[in-house]
Parts: structure tokens; C-alpha cells; sequence
């Protein structure tokens, strides 16, 4: 069978990327490994608990996220957070810290040394770096001091990549970040600076805030596939394998026990890095050596419900666990907090990440173990009284979770980009480039779509 486009890979990508080619009228088909569609995000409804296995919230920090739902109507209705979403949380001593989001907070707060609190008052006039290497935590110890690194930047980076902030480049992991510096000189004076920018109609889309899809992310995924046409889809495909031709590319796969051949003008692979030496077998080994050569943080990802509280409330997006503090828990989400209809009435969601970088071990923990270490911590960490135990707890193992954007980056996109240049109807997508968050993966879909060189 021929196809305009092959698109390998369903999920929120690959979805995003097919839905928009449908839009536009192109002759589309999606190939996934899995049985189902959707990659990490799986959403799971138990015991009237709704628990992510993936993904719990997004950032709406690109248009394409609004207009993504615009599109899709009334299948699927974004969720905004409640404003209890805005509260953060870090782990200090013996028990959770708000994280400041104010000058005057910063220097109120006990999270971080008085010298670093009067340090910040002078980072606007600070040199920026020249090293284009340099760390994320780096960067932030030089302009705002070790205590900012260990209470806020360690934190963050834990709970966005579950990796280590001094082995990853703040141009490659936060580039936002890296270009404030070198744009405005001062994080301070570029935040305040991008604020004065006079914005469209369509940059006011990106409102910045948290968001997930009523009912959880899974409604997303399988309003995209419903959109895109089950006919269209090809769940259980193994041994995907891509070949160029004289005419475009073949696509052979093994369904159902039986050999099948795809063919199109154009391939779009959407699956992790790790998967592109079998599927793009005539690209030579130097240049795949590159492009492949990603690691990805394993993460152990707990969804713990509790059906009664006992009273005790947390009204706020999660709280996070600097490695300095040597816990177990690498942070704690509370998605119940932000959207309606994560729990039964008077109970909780919560979401626990172990592992990461720094405990890639924590996968080899038993269910057992694990829901003991779940129980210790709603008792230590949380603060439920003695005796309370989860109602449910849920173990999802992800071995290949988030990817590092560590220095193998730039080999990664210039192999990226000479494999453009050599087949041009090849675009090799996915989280190994472009940002991890829900928001980056929807905003390549919809440029992959748009893009009018292939």
C-alpha cells in the first residue's frame, strides 16, 4: 500500500505531527510498536483513582498547545490547574518549604543562605558566562549562589529531567535560560525585559500556566487517534524497518505474525534514539553512532491514592527533594490539588518519582518494597498520621524515561541535520530533540506538519 506520509511512532509527537498532516488533507499512516497508542503517556482509571503513568501536567508554553485542543473541540477539553498549582514545594531538614516566587520571598524564605540572599540583590550586574559548555548548575552558582543551586536549581532539574545539574549544559537543558544570560546579561534583567515585549493575539496563547486534559492526558492521545482514523493507525507493528528507494522510502513491519510492506514519499520517526539503529538500517555507523548515543534517566513512578485524608491537605503542585538532603523520594506530585476528578471524594492522588540519574537502581525494587517505601513516606515526608496507609499504590517502571540533553547533544543534531540534508522526505523527530515537555512535543508535531521543505 502507498502512503503520502509514514509517520513511526503514536505517540503525543507522532499524533500531533498525523493529526495535523489529516488537517491538511495528506494521505497519512501511523506505525507504532506498542498495542496501544500514546508512548509514556497512559493514563489509568482504578478504584475511581486516575493515576498518569507518564506525564501528570504540562506547561502552555507554545500556542500550538491551545490551538491543539481548539482543534480537537469538544473530544477533548483542556484543564487548567487551580491556582494551588502556583504553590511549590522543597524538602529541607525535617518537612516541605514553599519555594519563593518573589524577590521578597527569596529573602524571607529559609531555604537559602543569607549570603545568597543578599548575592541575588547584585546578579543584574553580574558578568555573563563565556563558557557556551557551561552547567546548568554551573551557571546558577555563579550567578545566584551554592544554596540556590542545591534548594531551587537541583530540585527542578530533578523533577524536569531526574538528572544531575552539573552534567547538563544550560544551553542544550534550559535554553531559555542560557539566552536571558547572554541576551540581556542578568536573568533579571531578561525576564523583566521579555516581559515588556509587546505580544500578538496568538503569543497570548501561550499563557505559561499548568494544564493536563479533563479526565487525564490518555483522552488526548485517543481524541488524536479517533481524529486521525483507527484505519489509519497500525498498533503491534514489530521489526519496523525503513529503507530508502528510487521513488521515496519502503517501510516493512511484521502485524500479526505476517510481513507487511508500506510504502510513501515521505518518513517521519518519532520513537526514541535508542530504536533508530534498526529502524534506519543504511545509515552508516559513524553518523548513527551519533545520532543514537542518548542516555535516558530511568524512573520508577509511583500513583498512590489515598481514599480519606484524615484532614490533612496539600494544596499545591508537588514538592521536590534536593539531592543534598539524601532521601529516596526524588519529589512528590499532587495532581488531585490541581484537577478535579483525580480522586473519590475526600481522598487523594499523589504522584512519587524515585530513581534518576543518580539511583538508576531504585528500578530493581520490589512492588513490596516499593509500596513500604510509599507508606513511610505519607508518614515522614507527608505527614499522615500514624497508621495510614495508600488505598492503592500503582508501580510503573520506565527504563528509558527522560532524556539527558548532555553534551552528545550537538553530535546529535548535526548528525540530525546531515541526514536532512541527505534525504530530505527523512525527518528524524522525537524527545531527542527539541525539549521532553508535553508542550515542546506538541509544538514539533505541528511544525514536522508545517514544514514545506519535504
Amino acid at each position: 500500500m502507498k502512503r503520502d506520509t509514514i509517520v513511526i511512532g503514536a505517540g503525543i509527537t507522532g499524533l500531533t505531527c498525523a493529526f495535523q498532516l489529516r488537517r491538511k488533507g495528506v494521505d497519512v499512516a501511523v506505525l507504532e510498536r506498542q498495542n496501544r497508542v500514546g508512548g509514556q503517556i497512559n493514563t489509568h482509571r482504578v478504584d475511581g483513582f486516575t493515576f498518569e503513568s507518564g506525564p501528570n501536567t504540562g506547561v502552555v508554553k507554545h500556542a500550538e498547545v491551545a490551538e491543539l485542543f481548539e482543534q480537537l473541540g469538544q473530544n477533548c477539553r483542556m484543564e487548567t490547574a487551580r491556582e494551588s498549582s502556583k504553590r511549590r514545594l522543597v524538602w529541607k531538614g525535617d518537612r516541605f518549604h514553599e519555594l519563593p516566587s518573589s524577590l521578597a520571598g527569596a529573602l524571607a524564605t529559609p531555604l537559602f543562605s543569607w549570603s545568597d540572599k543578599l548575592r541575588i540583590l547584585g546578579e543584574p550586574w553580574r558578568h555573563k558566562g563565556t563558557d557556551p559548555n557551561e552547567s546548568v548548575g554551573s551557571l546558577a552558582e555563579r550567578r545566584l549562589g551554592k544554596s540556590y543551586v542545591d534548594y531551587a536549581v537541583d530540585p527542578f532539574l530533578s523533577g524536569v529531567y531526574a538528572g544531575d545539574p552539573y552534567r547538563l549544559p544550560t544551553r542544550l537543558a534550559l535554553p531559555r535560560l542560557y539566552r536571558l544570560e547572554q541576551c540581556y546579561g542578568s536573568f533579571i534583567r531578561g525576564a523583566l525585559a521579555k516581559a515588556r515585549q509587546p505580544k500578538t493575539e496568538r503569543d497570548r496563547k501561550a499563557t505559561k500556566k499548568v494544564f493536563s486534559a479533563r479526565g487525564g492526558f490518555g483522552t488526548l492521545t485517543e481524541a488524536l487517534a479517533t481524529a486521525i482514523g483507527s484505519d489509519r493507525i497500525i498498533t503491534s507493528a514489530r521489526h519496523i524497518v525503513v529503507k530508502p528507494t528510487a521513488e521515496g522510502w519502503r517501510v516493512t513491519y511484521e502485524h500479526n505474525g505476517e510481513h507487511c510492506e508500506l510504502t510513501a514519499r515521505r518518513v517521519v520517526t518519532t520513537c526514541g534514539a535508542y530504536a533508530l539503529p534498526h529502524l534506519l538500517p543504511f545509515v552508516d555507523g559513524e553518523t548513527m553512532g551519533r545520532l543514537s548515543h542518548l542516555y535516558y534517566a530511568p524512573v520508577v513512578q509511583l500513583g498512590v491514592g489515598l481514599r480519606q485524608t484524615g484532614g490533612v491537605d496539600w494544596p499545591a503542585f508537588g514538592g521536590l527533594v534536593p539531592s543534598c538532603e539524601r532521601q529516596q523520594v526524588l519529589g512528590i506530585l499532587f495532581p488531585s490539588a490541581c484537577f478535579d476528578g483525580r480522586a473519590p471524594e475526600g481522598g487523594a492522588v499523589m504522584s512519587c518519582f524515585l530513581g534518576g540519574v543518580r539511583h538508576p537502581d531504585m528500578l530493581r525494587m520490589t512492588d513490596d518494597e516499593l509500596t513500604q517505601l510509599t507508606n513511610r513516606t505519607l508518614h515522614d515526608m507527608l505527614k499522615y498520621p500514624a497508621g495510614t496507609e495508600a488505598s492503592r499504590v500503582c508501580v510503573f517502571r520506565h527504563e528509558r524515561a527522560i532524556p539527558q540533553y548532555e553534551l552528545s547533544t550537538d553530535d546529535r543534531l548535526a548528525a540530525v541535520a546531515r541526514l536532512r540534508e541527505q534525504f530530505p522526505t527523512l525527518t528524524i523527530a522525537g524527545n531527542l530533540r527539541d525539549g521532553i515537555g508535553i508542550g515542546d512535543r506538541i509544538k514539533q508535531g505541528f511544525d514536522i506538519a508545517n514544514d514545506e521543505r519535504a
